[in-house]
């Protein structure tokens, strides 16, 4: 499964890892997401898919247990 956030979109972007010497190469930065259920505010269905860190802490989601 991708990192992809299902409520945000939030997913990999590219940068550079920079040495001392100032070197540039290229690196992934990868989202905080963990698969989990959950069900957005104000639904009844439950959904199962990964979810950024920074969407559960803000509440856009009710986690089930």
């Amino acid at each position: 499964m991708a990192n992809i956030c299902t409520i945000c979109d939030k997913r990999p972007v590219v940068g550079n890892l920079v040495s001392n010497a100032n070197n540039r190469t290229k690196r992934w930065l990868y989202p905080n997401t963990h698969v989990i259920r959950f069900r957005l505010k104000g639904q009844r269905e439950v959904q199962r898919g990964a979810v950024c860190t920074k969407c559960v802490k803000a509440g856009k989601i009710e986690k089930v247990v």
